[in-house]
This record gives C-alpha cells, sequence and structure tokens, in this order.
C-alpha cells in the first residue's frame, strides 16, 4: 500500500487518493499501476481470515496474501525438498533448483527470514512438511480459504485438495494456481479441479489467469 501512495502521489490532483479506502482497487481501474494476475483471487478473500498456502517456494506471494488479504492467521505450507527424478526436470524444485537440496534449505532460511517478526508474533505459521503429513495437524473445518501451489502432478493435485477440503469451512474457499493444460505437470491441476467440481461439494466461482475459486458447499 506504500508503494501505491506513492505512486498516486506523483500524480498531479491525486494526492488525496491516496487516503481514500480501496486506493489500490482505484488505481489499477485507473491504469496507474498494472494488477498482478493474482490480485483479483486474493481479493476475493476475506480479511482478518485464516488461511494456508500450500507450496511457499521463497514466500513472495505469501507477502502478497498478507498485504492484501491481511489474514489473521497465515499457515505456510511446505517440504523444501528437492526432487531429482526428470519428471520435476521443469520445477523449481527440481532441475530449476540447480544447487539441488542445498538450494532449498537455503529458500526455507529465507523465509524464515522474510516472516520473522510476523512468526514472534504468531500471525504467520511456518509448517515444513508435505501437505499432506502437516493436514493432520489441523481440525476439519479450520481455515477460511487454502490457496494451493504445491505438487502440480494430477495425484498430488488431488490428493491435496481432498485433504483440505475438508479442512475448510462451509462457505470457505479451495483455490489454487496453474490451472492450464500446459506446463511440466502435464495439465495434472486442471483434471484434479475438473474432477473436483463434478464429485465433491463445491461451487465453482471463477477461473482467470490459470487461477482457479471454488466455494465448499453444505453436503
Amino acid at each position: 500500500m506504500k508503494q501505491i501512495n506513492k505512486l498516486l502521489k506523483q500524480i498531479p490532483g491525486a494526492r488525496k487518493l491516496a487516503k481514500i479506502p480501496g486506493a489500490r482497487k482505484l488505481a489499477k481501474r485507473l491504469g496507474i499501476i498494472p494488477g498482478g494476475s493474482r490480485d483479483f483471487l486474493l481479493e476475493m478473500l476475506p480479511n482478518n481470515s485464516v488461511g494456508a498456502e500450500i507450496g511457499v517456494h521463497l514466500g513472495h506471494f505469501s507477502a502478497l496474501i498478507l498485504d492484501i488479504v491481511k489474514p489473521s492467521k497465515l499457515h505456510l505450507i511446505d517440504p523444501w525438498k528437492y526432487e531429482a527424478s526428470e519428471a520435476y526436470s521443469g520445477s523449481f524444485y527440481g532441475g530449476m533448483a540447480k544447487g539441488e537440496q542445498p538450494e532449498l534449505e537455503a529458500r526455507y532460511e529465507t523465509v524464515l527470514r522474510k516472516f520473522q517478526v510476523l512468526i514472534d508474533s504468531g500471525k504467520v505459521e511456518v509448517n515444513r512438511g508435505t501437505s499432506e503429513e502437516v493436514a493432520q495437524n489441523f481440525p476439519d473445518e479450520y481455515f477460511d480459504w487454502v490457496y494451493i501451489d504445491g505438487n502440480h502432478f494430477y495425484e498430488y493435485v488431488k490428493q491435496d485438495m481432498e485433504l483440505y477440503l475438508k479442512k475448510v469451512k462451509v462457505g470457505g474457499y479451495l483455490t489454487g494456481d496453474d490451472y492450464t493444460e500446459e506446463g511440466w505437470w502435464k495439465g495434472g491441476v486442471k483434471k484434479a479441479v475438473d474432477e473436483m467440481i463434478e464429485t465433491q461439494n463445491v461451487k465453482l466461482v471463477e477461473i482467470r489467469n490459470g487461477q482457479f475459486i471454488l466455494k465448499k458447499t453444505e453436503t
């Protein structure tokens, strides 16, 4: 918000806009700043909510979640584990991690440093482990929303969606990244999401910019 306010203040006659609630959205509509491809999704999630991000990487999107959604509690879930298999050659935690496991350890430490103040305050909790392992730590209907961006292969996305649908409150959101037929994951995300829409107690809210948003409904 500080950066947006600064941009607004640089425009003649626009100084007062920086003080208006919703300045971020207004600035995007005016074309003053570009809208991020995932911002629209975050702006749909409730403020002061309890959420989780599965697949944290370096924490860049985590910071955006904190800025836009302003959750009361954000759980960051990631094993930070290098995958040596050729199947992961195109992934950030496989072939694109040239430093292999030491590079993943460095990313984990980067995330801890980035959010240390919020971790100490209890607003952010880093859960290192697979999404399957970590799911057992949360009661059913605990989250207001969960963002899935972990292992993109079909079987893992399907598992994440089924496990965390139980952990989301009725009326809450199950959402995530890379809903596309392209990519090294060979359309695994899209296949798992499409199946869930057909078979589970969810309602499709929107699919845009490779993002999917599902709302949990009554059984």
